[in-house]
């Protein structure tokens, strides 16, 4: 033993660990070379060769190897709530007015979430305030696994993964001051009647653990409406201190960090290409024979309900979704009739790498509460790579080729019937006031700065780091 009562380390026991660490670092950047190739081999399905969506496509590979060191760094015994999708990791056809919130836990502890929100009388559907205010929606969403994990279509086989269970702001039970507490765990103890989420459940005649609790606050008031204060303990966790790392353990970080990366690069770019037939029909796309492409080309597809076992979607929203591409002169209007108004309704573009369009400089994204709504009760937006100067522009940031999104949440889903309805049309971009069919304002170039100026300033206060 030394004076300080540590023991002391054989140097030849030493050197074995740093070669072990060198090595499994080496793999690590293995891999991460491997999750390059997703770029740029026509083998992996990427996104089409151009000086821009390489550009985009390096910085999509930076975002997954920032979130999946993170969560390599996670321990679900001390869990703690980060940030899944921030904009220096866009994916997954990400959502413009949404934070993505994830903590890392094990299902077979129990865990509590303490928060507190602003004023949210608008959950219990009464009128918003006119102030500061809580978030448009908010889920928390419990999955027994996270879409890509393992780089394979068939990670969407009924049954390999599910959600165990959410919990929606119309359901969450809030105090008078804003502050609000969830159970997380495998049973509910008796005579509990509090939030709980369950975190444990059987399906598929297999029993699932979650994993991985998402929480989603969406936003439509960019302005006013402002983030939860939010933190989650393991019950008892004050009662066993963290372990210091070992080498074994930071070998597992570093295959960690290195095969999830390479899994998602891989994972998405199939899921574009193959399941959303991006590009075309294909075998194992989603459409059904004598069908469009699931994602069609200037069109949209008719909105549905996505969730876990079709990529992690948000389990009460209804998507639909296509892709655009224009040419300089050319202009899309979408009208959607929405028979039963949603607790959150947007529009958003991405690039074909998923990454949801630059929302902060530029009007990439428009949400219910942005737009100007038609004297015949239709939304409409509009397309194009050069200012209309109508509200209900969506900009294309210059980008000829990319997703179109549209997403309506709904507490409680109305009948199928009762569900939206779209049409989308392209047209010339100076035929765009004529083929409205409903008037709408000019803007002009200083309101679209002040409305670029509301973006800055709630891009930085909603993915605030402190």
């Amino acid at each position: 033993m030394t004076t300080s009562g540590i023991a002391s380390n054989n140097s030849k026991d030493i050197e074995a660990v740093k070669r072990q660490l060198h090595s499994a670092f080496d793999g690590m950047i293995h891999r991460l070379q491997e999750a390059r190739d997703a770029i740029d081999d026509p083998a992996l399905f990427p996104a089409p060769a151009t000086e821009r969506n390489l550009a985009e496509g390096y910085r999509y590979l930076l975002g997954f190897m920032l979130g999946n060191i993170e969560r390599a760094l996670d321990d679900p015994m001390y869990p703690r709530f980060k940030r899944a999708i921030q904009p220096m990791n866009r994916s997954t056809i990400d959502n413009s007015d949404a934070v993505y919130l994830c903590a890392e836990i094990d299902g077979n502890y129990s865990y509590v979430i303490k928060g507190r929100a602003a004023n949210s009388r608008h959950w219990r559907g009464e009128p918003a305030v006119a102030g500061l205010r809580a978030p448009q929606y908010v889920i928390f969403e419990l999955g027994s696994g996270y879409a890509g994990d393992s780089g394979s279509l068939m990670e969407l086989i009924p049954g390999t993964r599910i959600g165990t269970d959410s919990l929606d702001c119309h359901s969450l039970q809030v105090e008078p001051d804003g502050s609000f507490e969830i159970l997380v765990a495998p049973q509910r103890p008796e005579n509990h009647e509090g939030n709980f989420m369950l975190s444990k459940r059987t399906s598929h005649d297999k029993e699932h653990v979650g994993q991985f609790l998402v929480c989603r606050e969406l936003f439509h008031d960019w302005e006013n409406e402002d983030l939860l204060d939010l933190e989650i303990l393991r019950v008892g966790c004050e009662k066993e201190a963290l372990k210091p790392l070992t080498p074994d353990a930071a070998v597992t970080m570093m295959k960690k960090a290195g095969e999830l990366t390479n899994n998602h690069m891989r994972f998405w770019n199939q899921f574009y290409t193959v399941l959303l037939e991006t590009y075309g029909k294909t075998e194992m796309g989603l459409s059904g024979e004598g069908e469009k492409s699931f994602m069609p080309t200037n069109d949209m597809n008719a909105p549905n309900a996505m969730g876990i076992a079709t990529g992690g979607g948000q389990s009460t929203n209804i998507y639909a979704g296509g892709v655009f591409k224009l040419e300089d002169e050319e202009a899309l209007i979408i009208e959607s009739s929405v028979p039963v108004p949603p607790s959150f309704l947007g529009f958003h573009l991405s690039n074909l790498w998923g990454e949801s369009l630059d929302f902060e400089s530029y009007q990439s994204s428009l949400n219910a509460s942005q737009m100007e709504v038609g004297e015949d009760g239709i939304y409409r937006w509009v397309v194009s790579h050069r200012d209309p100067d109508l509200q209900n522009w969506l900009d294309t940031t210059g980008l000829d080729h990319g997703f179109l999104t549209v997403r309506y949440t709904y507490g409680v889903a109305p009948p199928k019937e009762d569900w939206p309805t779209l049409n989308v049309r392209k047209v010339q971009f100076d035929d765009i006031g004529k083929t409205l069919n409903s008037p709408y304002r000019k803007v002009e170039r200083a309101e679209r700065q002040e409305n670029t100026l509301v973006r800055h300033r709630h891009v930085q206060r909603r993915y605030r780091q402190y």
